[in-house]
């Protein structure tokens, strides 16, 4: 006698299978991959009843469950037919060549191989009983129905595959629950139907391979008709959910003590309450991410557009103010020169905050790629030190440049990127330090380059490191000395020393106590 649960678990898979079906189909009743999921739902339905139905007769009646048994097979059959016809038009129709005759052909040989199926012992011979139930005693023609049955689900990936690879958008997403579905159910088949199988030469656990058609066709119905295709966590949620409800469900209704099947009933009942709670704070989750996700998208856009237009104009202020201080339009008085030099220091910080505000939008749309060469990193580190070097002496503080003893390796990186990276490290260094100066060395240490500016500037409390590197960030001693600054050097920096698989950091003992930042990048 086959097992209560399995009555009621089979019972479920076969009328979930067909609702599927039927929903898909009347979304758009005119769609011919709506009308072939309903056929395979159908056929899904058929399979897994009758294969579970001739497990009721073995002893009783030999002749119907073997009858049960062909036509499990010859639903098996057209499911790979019409999965084949399926994967020509989901999510995008293909065009095949002499599709009719295609279409034709594998029709007929359904019809030939079927009929052979239900009609003759060609297939199934008969059934020898097990203590389980009972096993099916293959024909002659099993090589070619299961070589069949191989090729054409094979020629339905494939399509699928190429589906994927050619197509975006939507319908590649369509495309990714399909995927999930048919995998669970294909490595499930796999393993009860042909390992298990091979293995321990019986068909006990076979049906388990069966019953995992649901979750091919649950992720499929669900591409089909869904709108908007939630995270995949959802649906992952809401499997799990599902599952141990019809554990909880098939232990209340299978209890036989009266007390047992109320406490049952009710872990039943709190648990899909507490499971729906749960599938609703997940989509809320998801729908909040993707929100933030949208608002920082349109940010990166607004940033982008608004540092093109920008950078434009200022350059033409940049290069007019520049001719007027040369003298181009005439040589200007010792009153009007002071204002118009500030003006110029001003366009310069501006230009700075359009390129940094426009490096920012590029990292986060990672439209921003590494040009590598193979450059000396001391040349690199001398122009910047040169370059800063009448910054510092301005300010009356040191700038000195350590060279290494011996000439270091040449490096693949991107030259631009990596000097912008010291550049503004160095600069950082010089406005916040106000007595002193600062030092710049490298050393080679296990395969890795480290570059090292030490400051005698305010220092840092670990509160203030922490954010150091984060975009629009300052720290206290930042905000006082320097208050022009827009806090996107230094994650600019980071952001450019994390594209050349590298680490950058900073380390302070205290306030007043000065600064160390250390900039690691790899040899090879």
């Amino acid at each position: 006698m086959v097992a209560l649960w399995g009555t009621t678990l089979v019972s479920i898979i076969v009328l979930i299978s067909v609702f599927l079906g039927f929903l898909v189909y009347f979304k758009d009743k005119r769609n011919l991959i709506n009308r072939y999921f309903l056929t395979i739902s159908l056929l899904s339905a058929v399979w897994i009843g009758s294969a579970f139905l001739s497990e009721f007769f073995p002893l009783t009646n030999p002749s119907l469950a073997i009858f049960l048994s062909k036509i499990t097979y010859g639903a098996v059959i057209w499911w790979v037919i019409f999965l084949l016809f399926f994967a020509l038009i989901f999510p995008q129709k293909k065009k095949v060549i002499s599709s009719k005759f295609f279409g034709g052909l594998f029709i007929f040989l359904g019809f030939i191989l079927s009929g052979l199926i239900l009609f003759t012992s060609l297939l199934v011979e008969g059934i020898e009983i097990q203590p389980w139930g009972f096993d099916v005693v293959y024909g002659k023609i099993f090589p070619i129905f299961a070589t069949f049955a191989t090729f054409l689900i094979i020629a339905a990936l494939i399509n699928f595959i190429e589906s994927y690879i050619r197509i975006k958008g939507f319908q590649r997403e369509q495309l990714k629950y399909f995927f999930l579905g048919f995998g669970i159910f294909l490595i499930a088949l796999i393993f009860f139907n042909v390992v298990l199988l091979t293995f321990t030469g019986i068909e006990k656990y076979y049906r388990f391979g069966n019953y995992s058609a649901i979750f091919f066709l649950g992720f499929t119905a669900y591409a089909i008709v869904a709108r908007q295709l939630f995270d995949i966590r959802v649906i992952l949620s809401e499997i799990l959910v599902g599952v141990i409800a019809i554990i909880l469900f098939i232990q209340m209704m299978t209890a036989d003590i009266l007390w047992l099947k109320i406490l049952n009933g009710s872990v039943f009942i709190l648990f899909c309450v507490f499971g729906y709670l749960l599938i609703k704070a997940t989509i809320r989750e998801i729908e909040m991410r993707r929100e933030v996700e949208r608002l920082s998208n349109a940010k990166s856009e607004f940033i982008s557009i608004a540092s093109h237009q920008l950078r434009t104009p200022l350059t033409a202020i940049k290069g007019y103010i520049s001719m007027l201080l040369e003298g181009t339009y005439g040589k200007l008085s010792g009153e009007s020169k002071r204002p118009m030099e500030n003006v110029y220091k001003s366009n310069e910080r501006l230009i700075k905050l359009v390129n940094d505000l426009l490096s920012v939008s590029r990292i986060e749309s990672g439209k921003l790629k590494l040009e590598p060469q193979e450059t000396s990193i001391e040349e690199i580190i001398s122009n910047v030190v040169e370059e800063l070097k009448i910054e510092a002496k301005k300010k009356n503080i040191y700038l000195n440049w350590e060279k290494p003893h011996k000439p270091l390796p040449k490096i693949l990186i991107d030259i631009d990127k990596t000097r912008q990276v010291i550049l503004n490290i160095v600069d950082n260094a010089i406005k916040y330090t106000k007595q002193g100066g600062i030092t710049v060395s490298t050393k080679i240490q296990d395969s890795r380059l480290k570059i090292q500016v030490k400051d005698t500037g305010e220092g840092m409390t670990e509160k203030e490191i922490s954010y150091l590197f984060e975009s629009f960030s300052r720290g206290k001693a930042g905000t006082h000395l320097y208050s022009e600054g827009a806090g996107l050097g230094l994650y600019i920096a980071r952001k450019f020393v994390e594209m050349h698989q590298g680490k950058i950091w900073a380390e302070s003992k205290g306030k007043g106590k000065g600064s160390t930042f250390y900039i690691e990048l790899p040899m090879k």
